[in-house]
């Protein structure tokens, strides 16, 4: 039997992918695409993480495979603080919780700012992590 030489690179017309000789085997010339966004995914992106690989199966099988779920993820993150930033400060305003109040009555001020705190958790968990898109 002849010994053909084999190319270094050839393309499949049939799939229109490259393949590249690497020793005896062909292996497709394929490049995950770089991640949007890269960070650090906290509290929030994790809980929409867990959220979607329980209720939102194909989403995050897309979001995966498309190489887009941190940066989406990273996203909410985002999203959630800057959320619980605002209305925090816009509930303690409201309620009029104050430096001077922190000040006088320190116990008083910490109930309160929990209060605010946990009532803004439920908020941002239920319109944006428990949510489907």
């Amino acid at each position: 039997m002849e010994n053909k030489e084999l190319k270094a690179k050839f393309i499949d017309e049939k799939t229109g992918i490259e393949y590249t000789l690497q020793g005896d085997y062909y292996m497709p010339n394929i490049i995950i695409p770089k991640a949007r966004r890269i960070g650090i995914i906290g509290k929030y992106g994790r809980l929409k993480l867990n959220y979607m690989k329980k209720y939102q199966i194909p989403e995050y099988t897309e979001m995966l495979l498309d190489n887009e779920l941190k940066s989406y993820l990273l996203d909410i993150e985002d999203e959630c603080k800057e959320k619980f930033e605002f209305l925090t400060k816009q509930m303690a305003e409201k309620e009029n919780i104050t430096e001077e109040l922190k000040s006088n009555n320190q116990m008083e001020w910490i109930q309160k700012m929990n209060n605010i705190k946990h009532r803004v958790e439920e908020i941002i968990l239920n319109e944006i992590i428990y949510v489907k898109n």
